[in-house]
């Protein structure tokens, strides 16, 4: 009898003393996502922090020796972080599980890249409702890699998704508030096409999809002319993008004798900084819908997303 105490004392520390998973992820989104499914069963490390252009990161020694340590990888997907994915193929050949957020998202959610034949435009995020079922794509990962916390990965994910919906009702609800003739976001780079398409809004980028992309004369004399005769009053700047066509857009007007202003700083690529709500994903799309309504007119509360849920 003493035996067998001291035998089930032994699993029962050995299940509760099993160690959490050690899980690398590329950008701020996915990792922020991953977190929020594995709670408390694993330690997530993200490569790419504030400010970093995902389209442009070359993988450090340093990356590549946390992946390679990792029990997981958790990567966005849709050539998002196309140059790591010599980095991804050998750490699947080594035996780890290298895992695109993006696998199982339905097609019907994806839009086609205008810019690349035949891909889809990476920048998935942006529609909250799409975003959705990255969550529920982590919790299928975990769980088949971790089987015994699975019921707490798919707890976490259905309460996760369900607070993303409330916010996708909120940014429903803030756009159509923008008056019809100020629906038009003119941004730095093609980021905000799943937005635009979700929340009913009409988005130029002056750059392609790819930051790689150059703006040429034309597409900025083309974006001025648009300025002026829609007479648009604010463009947006991106936290990992340079400014410098969004000035040359500001600078264009104004020598037409129309003046815009620049409608806030909005997240595209990469979040805010970490330990921050900006530097989560809700706070990142809570920022982004909350400036552009408020810059082109509508009438979202100054706190945002966070205010409303507050109440």
């Amino acid at each position: 009898m003493i035996l067998k105490s001291i035998f089930f004392t032994i699993l029962a520390c050995s299940a509760t003393s099993a160690e959490p998973l050690e899980i690398v992820a590329t950008t701020g989104m996915v990792a922020d996502i991953t977190r929020q499914v594995a709670g408390e069963h694993a330690n997530v490390v993200s490569l790419m922090g504030e400010g970093v252009d995902p389209h442009l990161y070359k993988p450090t020694a340093a990356d590549a020796k946390s992946i390679v340590s990792a029990d997981m990888v958790f990567y966005s997907g849709l050539m998002l972080e196309g140059r790591m994915t010599d980095t991804f193929v050998k750490a699947s050949r080594l035996g780890k599980v290298v895992f695109p957020v993006t696998e199982l998202i339905e097609e019907t959610y994806l839009l086609e890249s205008p810019e690349f034949e035949g891909h889809w435009d990476p920048h998935v995020w942006m529609d909250v409702s799409a975003w959705s079922q990255a969550v529920q794509a982590v919790a299928v990962a975990l769980c088949k890699e971790d089987p015994e916390h699975c019921e707490a990965y798919k707890e976490n994910a259905e309460a996760y998704r369900n607070e993303l919906m409330v916010l996708h009702e909120y940014a429903l609800v803030s756009v159509a508030s923008i008056p019809k003739e100020q629906r038009v976001l003119i941004t730095a780079h093609d980021a905000f096409n799943y937005f635009g398409r979700a929340y009913g809004i009409e988005v130029v980028g002056i750059q392609g999809l790819s930051t790689e992309s150059e703006a040429g004369i034309e597409d900025v004399n083309r974006l001025v002319k648009m300025l002026v005769d829609k007479k648009i009053s604010a463009v947006f700047v991106e936290s990992s993008v340079s400014d410098r066509n969004v000035n040359a857009l500001i600078e264009g007007a104004k020598s037409k004798g129309h003046e815009v202003t620049i409608g806030g700083r909005l997240f595209s690529d990469a979040m805010g900084q970490t330990g921050t709500y900006k530097g989560t994903y809700i706070g990142m799309l809570d920022h982004n819908i909350t400036t552009i309504s408020l810059a082109l007119g509508g009438n979202s509360p100054e706190g945002g997303f966070a205010t409303e849920k507050a109440k």
